[in-house]
């Protein structure tokens, strides 16, 4: 009989060369050294960047939170609404990231090139008309969303005035989108980095009224948002004219509409956009499952969320890495390759969740008194957290899934993943646990658990049946 070895186990769980079978190989598979090493070239920029702008956002937070528990919220009530704006260009980014992925795997660099001009173009137009909607329908959709007596006036205001940046964001998404895909987290880094520190410069010299400047409170957290997506845009359309930039433009470049490539994009696009919408609707629901609680349980919420943001960031840094590589991969012909990319990043976010649990646990009762004094709020905050350490392993690798699968262009099953779980479970669920049995916040929130965990499963099965292959 055979001894049991752990570390025998472990070694195996990690190798490359147990990802794929001896069959199913194409080519040579990469060493660990390698492999991993071309995940966390692309993973750990894209981490810090996505860390960054989480800490970025808990700083705004904390200012915010200087001036009540009403004005966390209003904030937090405007973050759904904002969400279902961007809905389209989330889909759109995961178009340009798989295409210009693939494009650049099968060493077409004017199909890539082709695929962010039209890309920013659309932006261009769906943009603007974007920004008219949230200036002029700015109160109705806050009515909308729950806020209540306390919250609807900064609410507005700050959803209003937020709203002028829209345009300036989803062009940086787009270009950033692309970049992720050809490798270049670095650029990206560096460009949500600088615009999030703009950002929470001017929180500090608006919200408050500091060296001069007039004290805004909420609002002037939105003309800092304002401030921000406008720096990230200048940033991210000058690393488009670096000399060494393979997605740089040149005045021969037709910026006419494209059909082909239009299409291309539309055909992944549609199905993100279904997901996005779904998870949008589901995540609004959601909300307003919580709003009806009362203001200080949504305010405790806003902080177990930015937790939840900060670790999400992990993931999401993970599954960039690995949409581009599966992308890459797939355009090179290497099925088999795809495979264990997509198995390295959920390696990966097993082993960091582990660390983010046991982080989560130790802070659960210090964490909420950066934001808030009210004993009440800390002690719902901290009972969400120990909640949270329940959903990180889960969250990490369904994000990890879903990228590898985005990267192969499954974006349709991906969609109903989402519309199933999000859209339908987690606002349903929280009902059912909050209100018809009672449990309250802490019930909205092992409904996250039932989402999550029904995301995680439909993805895998997924995934290990390899369909996405073929996509």
């Amino acid at each position: 009989m055979r001894k049991f070895n752990p570390l025998l186990l472990l070694h195996r769980f990690v190798s490359t060369q147990h990802m794929i079978k001896p069959k199913n190989r194409i080519g040579d598979i990469p060493s660990n050294k390698e492999a991993y090493g071309n995940s966390l070239k692309i993973a750990a920029p894209a981490v810090v960047e996505m860390v960054g702008m989480a800490l970025m956002a808990l700083v705004d937070m904390m200012m915010v939170g200087r001036i009540g528990a009403h004005a966390v919220a209003a904030i937090g009530l405007t973050n759904q609404p904002r969400m279902i704006f961007f809905s389209f260009f989330f889909a759109l980014n995961i178009a340009v990231t798989a295409i210009v992925a693939r494009s650049k795997g099968a060493g077409d660099l004017d199909g890539a090139r082709s695929c962010l001009r039209q890309a920013l173009s659309v932006g261009v137009i769906v943009g603007l008309i974007l920004t008219v909607l949230a200036v002029i329908f700015a109160r109705p959709m806050m009515q909308f969303s729950g806020a209540q007596y306390d919250t609807i006036e900064p609410a507005t205001d700050f959803f209003r005035i937020s709203g002028y940046g829209i345009m300036f964001a989803v062009l940086s998404q787009i270009i950033c989108a692309a970049q992720r895909a050809v490798g270049n987290t670095k650029i990206t880094m560096q460009v949500n980095l600088v615009a999030n520190i703009v950002k929470v410069l001017f929180n500090f010299l608006l919200i408050g009224g500091y060296l001069g400047f007039p004290a805004l409170g909420v609002s002037g957290a939105g003309v800092s948002m304002v401030i921000a997506n406008v720096v990230s845009f200048v940033l991210a359309g000058a690393s488009l004219l670096q000399k060494d930039s393979i997605l740089g433009f040149a005045s021969k470049d037709r910026w006419k509409p494209e059909i082909i490539m239009l299409k291309r994009l539309w055909q992944i696009t549609s199905g993100a956009l279904v997901e996005q919408v779904g998870l949008r609707i589901g995540f609004f629901a959601f909300a307003l499952v919580i709003a009806g609680l009362g203001t200080n349980d949504f305010a405790a919420h806003q902080i177990g969320m930015q937790v939840m943001n900060i670790t999400f960031t992990f993931a999401d840094g993970i599954a960039i890495a690995a949409t581009a590589l599966v992308g890459q991969s797939l355009g090179m012909k290497r099925l088999d390759l795809s495979v264990m990319y997509g198995k390295i990043g959920l390696r990966l976010a097993l082993g960091i969740s582990a660390i983010l649990c046991l982080g989560v646990f130790l802070t659960r009762n210090h964490f909420p008194m950066l934001i808030t004094s009210d004993e009440l709020i800390v002690q719902t905050a901290s009972g969400l957290l120990v909640i949270m350490i329940f959903i990180l392993p889960i969250l990490m690798s369904q994000v990890v899934l879903g990228g590898t699968l985005r990267g192969a262009g499954d974006t349709k099953f991906v969609a109903i993943t989402m519309i199933i779980s999000v859209g339908v479970l987690r606002p349903l669920c929280g009902f059912i646990f909050t209100y018809t049995i009672g449990l309250g916040l802490a019930g909205a929130w092992i409904a996250i658990i039932v989402d999550q965990s029904a995301r995680l499963l439909m993805l895998f099965v997924r995934f290990t049946r390899g369909k996405w292959l073929l996509t």
